[in-house]
């Protein structure tokens, strides 16, 4: 059976079609249309489309921002905010005339690098987002821990700072609000007074001002994934996203992570991802 993996992105949309032995038969990616619901439901149907051409035997996996809610049944937790609230797996379904397997952005991640990638081979997997915003994916001997309301590895939402910064969830302090891509440029522009993106930011990272930055990101970070380890005590974490690029993040990064541990001993792997940001869309074929 074909395995048809879709992953909608906040900006670009990727399709990929593998085979039975998960050989890549096709793939392609468009922008998102962000802010238009169904635009994005009829982007992710044409492109399926034009990969699937007449196969009929296949399954279908979507990697989204957010979850299911087992409440209503609805999208939460969204920062494609045009999805909230909205009956997505549903109106797939109805185009697709099939059952569709729909996970978020994070959980594919972390099953894509536990089949496919740098945590092949491990029991315990903590997956890590680290980007536009900040999520986690726990998997543990090869399938997705989800939690009994969908939102096991929500790291990225643990209050880091009581009465800190404010987050769109609507609490003060989120680990999100001080280790994103947005709130580290953020920082930067008012401890140094210039608009840089990332990248441009890691160069510069020599005066006083940069170095007070640097120290800030590695305490914030150790904080956030030593409560990780505390309470999950993983065989292994991967990060991926956009900040998984920065190299200090696996020697400093790691010894901040592990002088905040609770134990005698840490030795736990802090690893960089193998599969890039196609590891979304593998992790919704894998579904």
């Amino acid at each position: 059976m074909y395995k048809l993996g879709i992953d909608l992105g906040g900006t670009k949309t990727e399709v990929i079609l593998l085979d039975q032995n998960l050989n890549i038969m096709k793939r392609k990616r468009v922008p998102t249309p962000q802010s238009d619901y169904y635009k994005i439901l009829n982007t992710i149907h044409t492109l399926s489309t034009d990969l699937l051409e007449d196969i009929k035997d296949y399954t279908v996996g979507i990697c989204t921002p957010g979850a299911i809610s087992k409440k209503t049944g609805l999208i939460k937790n969204s920062n494609t905010q045009c999805l909230i609230d909205k009956p997505f797996r549903e109106d797939l379904e109805n185009k697709f005339d099939k059952k569709i397997s729909i996970e978020n952005d994070a959980n594919c991640f972390a099953i894509a690098e536990a089949k496919l990638g740098a945590a092949n081979g491990f029991n315990v997997i903590f997956g890590v987002i680290m980007g536009t915003g900040i999520g986690g994916g726990i998997v543990i001997n090869g399938k997705i821990h989800h939690g009994r309301t969908n939102i096991a590895g929500e790291w990225g939402h643990h209050t880091l700072h009581q009465n800190g910064n404010n987050c769109y969830c609507g609490k003060q302090g989120c680990v999100e609000t001080y280790i994103s891509g947005p709130a580290l440029e953020k920082r930067w522009q008012e401890l140094t007074g210039k608009s840089q993106n990332m990248p441009e930011i890691i160069k510069n990272l020599e005066n006083s001002n940069a170095r007070k930055w640097k120290n800030e990101f590695l305490e914030n970070f150790g904080f956030g994934l030593a409560n990780v380890i505390d309470i999950l005590d993983p065989d292994v974490i991967v990060l991926g996203g956009g900040l998984s690029n920065i190299d200090f993040l696996y020697n400093e990064g790691k010894n901040s992570v592990y002088h905040k541990v609770f134990s005698d001993m840490i030795d736990t792997p802090i690893i960089k991802n193998k599969l890039g940001d196609s590891a979304g869309v593998f992790g919704a074929a894998l579904l």
